[in-house]
Order: C-alpha cells, then sequence, then structure tokens
C-alpha cells in the first residue's frame, strides 16, 4: 500500500495533531519546516533524527520525497506556502482559518483549479460527534424546516490565548471574528446547508490593550504576577495583552442571513470567567440545542389539542454524545483520516476551499460591519 509522505510547514502547536497520520499507517512524516531551530530539534526527536529539516519551506517543498504539505503556520501566512506546494505539484492541508484575507482565499482556490491539486482546510468541528448529532437531528426533520440558528461562544482562555501573540492585532488576524469565529461560522453553514450572503457587524475592544509598552513581555513585567492573564504557562504568548498595539476586538457579534432564508446570528466573548460553546438550532417542529459539550436536547411541538389543553407543550429527547478519544472531541484523527482518504480514495472531505472561502469572507465582512457603524454588507461570491 502507497504511503502518503508528508511535509509540515511549522512544526509545533496545531502540527500535534500530525501524530495522526503515522498512527493511520497510510501516512508518514518525511520532513519539516520550522523558522525556530529549537522546534527542529523537538521535530528530529519525535518523528526520527534521519528527517529533513530546513528553516524555508521552499526547500520543504522541493523535495521529490514530499507528496502533500501540511501547514500549521500562523494565519496570516497560510496562503504563501499553501500557493507554492501546489505549483510544485503537492498536495495540501492547511489549518484554519484558509486564510486572513479574502483575496489570498481566492488566489488559493484559483491555484487548486489550475493545478488539480487537492486542498483541504482543517475544519475538525465537521468531525466531532457531537456536531454530527446535531446536523443528524437536523437532517432527520425531527424539528422540521430549519428558520434561525443561535450560537454563543464564551472564550474564557480568551485573553491569554489570542491578545499575547500576533492575532491581538488586525495585521496578524485581520479579526478573531475570523480566527477564532471561523470553525463557529462553518459549523453554521455546515448544520444548514446554507451559506451565508448578507452579514451586519457589532464589537468593540472593551477590556483588553491600553497603554502598555508593545515590547512588554510577561517575564519582563513587575505585574506580572498578578495579572489574572499571566501568560508563563504558555512561553511562546509572551506579550503584554495591554500594550498599545492591540486593536481586535475581545467582543463581537454577527447577523448572517443565509442564501435559504435562515437568519443566524454569533456571539464571542474573550474576557468571560468560563469556555463554552452554546449552539441552538430552531426549527418549524422544534429546537435542538447543545448542552455542556456532551449532551445534545431535542424539543419537538406536539399537536394543537395538546397544547390547548394546557399540558405539557413540548415532547423531549436527550442524546448523551459523551467523551470521545482523540483531540478536539475525537475530531483530529479523524480529520488526518479524511485527508488521506482524499488524497488515496479521491473521498471527498466534509469542507470544501468554497468552504474555507466562505468563512473567512463572513469573519471578514463582518469585521468590517463591525468597524463602520454597524453597516449590512453583502457577500457574493462564486463557486
Amino acid at each position: 500500500m502507497k504511503k502518503i509522505r508528508i511535509g509540515l510547514v511549522a512544526t509545533v502547536h496545531r502540527a500535534i495533531i500530525a501524530e495522526n497520520w503515522p498512527k493511520d499507517g497510510r501516512a508518514e512524516i518525511v520532513a519539516g519546516c520550522d523558522i525556530d531551530p529549537a522546534h527542529l530539534t523537538e521535530f528530529k526527536e519525535k518523528y526520527g533524527q534521519d528527517k529533513f529539516v530546513t528553516e524555508d519551506y521552499n526547500e520543504l517543498i522541493a523535495r521529490p520525497d514530499v507528496d502533500a504539505v501540511a501547514i500549521f503556520t500562523p494565519d496570516n501566512v497560510h496562503a504563501a506556502p499553501a500557493i507554492a506546494a501546489m505549483k510544485a505539484g503537492k498536495d495540501v492541508f492547511v489549518e484554519k482559518p484558509m486564510a486572513i484575507t479574502i483575496e489570498d482565499c481566492q488566489e488559493m482556490r484559483k491555484v487548486e483549479k489550475e493545478t488539480g491539486r487537492k486542498m483541504m482546510v482543517g475544519f475538525n468541528m465537521r468531525y466531532m460527534d457531537y456536531f454530527n448529532t446535531v446536523k443528524e437531528v437536523i437532517d432527520s426533520g425531527m424539528i422540521g424546516q430549519v428558520k434561525a440558528v443561535w450560537v454563543r461562544h464564551f472564550v474564557g482562555f480568551g485573553g491569554w490565548a489570542y491578545f499575547h501573540d500576533y492575532r491581538a492585532n488586525r495585521k496578524g488576524s485581520t479579526s478573531l471574528l475570523l480566527q477564532k469565529a471561523s470553525h463557529d461560522i462553518d459549523m453554521i453553514h455546515y448544520l444548514t446547508g446554507q451559506h451565508t450572503k448578507r452579514v451586519i457587524g457589532m464589537g468593540d475592544l472593551m477590556v483588553y490593550g491600553g497603554d502598555k509598552p508593545n515590547d512588554l513581555k510577561c517575564d519582563k513585567c513587575d505585574e506580572a504576577k498578578t495579572c489574572l492573564n499571566y501568560s508563563g504557562r504558555m512561553p511562546r504568548k509572551q506579550f503584554c495583552l495591554y500594550r498599545q498595539e492591540v486593536d481586535v476586538e475581545d467582543h463581537s457579534m454577527i447577523l448572517m442571513q443565509l442564501d435559504g432564508g435562515i437568519q443566524a446570528n454569533y456571539m464571542q466573548c474573550h474576557f468571560c470567567p468560563d469556555t463554552y460553546r452554546n449552539y441552538c438550532i430552531i426549527g418549524t417542529n422544534g429546537r435542538v440545542e447543545s448542552i455542556e459539550d456532551e449532551k445534545v436536547k431535542v424539543l419537538t411541538n406536539k399537536s394543537f389539542e395538546y397544547r390547548r389543553d394546557q399540558q405539557h407543550p413540548y415532547g423531549e429527547v436527550t442524546y448523551d454524545v459523551g467523551e470521545t478519544k482523540g483531540g478536539h472531541g475525537g475530531a483530529d484523527p479523524k480529520l488526518c483520516s479524511a485527508f488521506l482518504d482524499y488524497l488515496l480514495e479521491d473521498k471527498a472531505p466534509r469542507a470544501t476551499s468554497y468552504d474555507g472561502l466562505m468563512a473567512v469572507a463572513v469573519g471578514v465582512k463582518g469585521a468590517e460591519s463591525l468597524r463602520n457603524g454597524n453597516i449590512p454588507i453583502d457577500i457574493n461570491l462564486p463557486r
């Protein structure tokens, strides 16, 4: 059986999911690229001292023993290595978001079509048993025709996870509506089978940012020991989140009009005390709601006569999805396996590059709306 030989562009942090490919048995990691030599040392310790390493992704891409390239770089440098890899005849796995501008996504898709290479975006939530239980309920017709979607996202770790590094300014991330919310925007599209055609945004930088120097690091700060967002346990995210350059919103909301008539909203907060996603999908005959990432509750309407008699007005069913093994609710191994299915068996992944583009487009245009008086902005991008 042929094994797909994969090279990693960026070898730490989210690249941890690459460990799933050798475990699958249909792939091997043969090369790694990272701008930090210490990361390359770790890469060799993990995958073998004989593995090729480089600080230049072009050298990795040029190797004839690399069949596919997996990109785990910061979001603002996804596009260039992906495009170079496809032009060199390599298939590509790129972490979400696909890029941080609509233009970069469109160029990636153009090259994908021109070269005939396969590109997969790492939307792991499409592979979570939890959310697929929600989708099965919707697709079964149990709640009738979907009309509305409500999503709340409490990012209790938002301060130290997103405001200590490059994602805290627009140059590095465009907006956390794109970087963090791309998962949920995509899931709204996935669960409903519709894409967004109009978006309205509202948000602000309410807690983070401030007057601290841009070069201030936590390990040099006199206030670190009393700071709730001290990042000592995550050394890579070490810049002060109250520094002057911070200019992305820490609280944001978007309203979405989907192309099939469904209306949706998404709300995100980075300074709340807990971490929790809550999905509620409302149909003509009931609603399905996520409970604590383990249970899915379905409430369905009963007959008019039943409600007229002032009895309990709905039927209730709860699905206990429970815990699954593997990162992100068991989704990461399935995501990696799906990439190999795509390359070896031509089995299409659950998300296309168009889905990747649309998740970015909603995040970008939602940020544009909230920064320009909450104006409605239409999204009309060809497939």
